[in-house]
């Protein structure tokens, strides 16, 4: 495969001995890696290399990496897995909150963290190999365009909201499920796929931030309709460009 098209992942721990570890196993594997201790070190590797997927410590030296990941998704869609001793639901949620795709508590095995960084990039881009019929280019609905090679948001003034992949993964689910109530167990198998552990409520997090996206107001809802015990449905007609 030829290097611009291999995954470029950036670690970022303030421990030398697990981005070691990390590191030599990816790199075994196939991926191109860089390294960062700390906020300050990962913010001058990304201006330098462009990267498909953050692996992002919890805890961290000054900024810990909620503030981090918040930063990076404020700027980028680019994925983001986080790793934390601590496993209590509510750092999951705060995680997911922030934008991050995925959460990883350590003690991790390699493998297992190569399974959740291959399901995400899936979901983020389609790797060289990987199946799939042609889809459309784009999708229209209620005065949003999303453009699915971009994963871009277009609202009807030209200005472009950016969309973190667990977000697009599920706008996606809904845009190719209208008008169906989908229950969240449904939800998880079509935005994030039995290959990532799913976490409680996690749907109904980024459902929330899909919400405050796309809604008017995201208190009441018009296009994502919340059905009582149930899940949800996605009301809009949908335009396929």
């Amino acid at each position: 495969m030829p290097m611009e098209q291999t995954p470029h992942v950036l670690v970022v721990d303030d421990h030398r001995e697990i981005r070691d570890l990390v590191g030599r196993f990816l790199k075994k594997e196939g991926f191109r890696v860089s390294e960062a201790g700390d906020g300050r070190e990962m913010r001058k590797v990304m201006a330098a290399s462009r990267f498909d997927l953050i692996i992002l410590d919890l805890m961290l030296p000054g900024e810990d990496g909620l503030t981090l990941c918040r930063e990076v998704r404020a700027k980028s869609a680019v994925p983001i897995i986080m790793l934390t001793a601590k496993g209590e639901e509510i750092d999951k949620v705060i995680g997911l909150e922030m934008g991050a795709d995925d959460y990883l508590a350590k003690p991790f095995g390699t493998r297992e963290l190569l399974a959740r960084i291959k399901a995400v990039l899936r979901r983020t881009t389609a790797l060289p190999g990987a199946p799939g019929a042609e889809k459309p280019s784009g999708f229209r609905f209620a005065g949003w365009r999303l453009d699915a090679a971009r994963r871009e948001l277009v609202g009807s003034d030209g200005v472009v909201t950016p969309l973190s992949t667990g977000e697009y993964d599920l706008l996606i689910a809904f845009i190719e499920h209208p008008h169906r109530v989908l229950t969240r167990d449904q939800l998880l198998d079509i935005a994030r796929g039995r290959e990532s552990v799913a976490f409680d409520r996690s749907i109904d997090t980024q459902v929330s931030r899909l919400r405050r996206k796309i809604e008017r107001d995201p208190r009441n809802p018009e296009i994502i309709k919340t059905v009582w015990g149930g899940g949800y449905t996605f009301t809009p007609e949908i335009e396929a460009d």
